[in-house]
């Protein structure tokens, strides 16, 4: 079953969103990539500063109007 939100056609490189499933957030950061053909997209993760990359269609992805909190010691790319 696909979950509702934002899909990868409506995501572009510098959104800002977050990744839910079952009622949590597993997720937050900076889009850095989008793989349209596969459904697929990269981030940024504000919380671990690791990239992830993730699945519309196991996740809830909504879009922040906030950007995400930068990481401490690292200056914008």
């Amino acid at each position: 079953m696909e979950a509702q939100g934002v899909h990868t056609d409506q995501l572009h490189i510098g959104d800002t969103i977050e990744a839910w499933h079952r009622g949590r957030l597993f997720h937050r950061g900076r889009v850095t990539g989008v793989v349209p053909h596969l459904d697929l997209f990269w981030i940024l993760d504000a919380r671990t500063g690791t990239r992830k990359l993730l699945d519309p269609e196991a996740l809830e992805i909504r879009h922040i109007d906030e950007p995400a909190e930068p990481l401490l010691g690292l200056s914008p790319a």
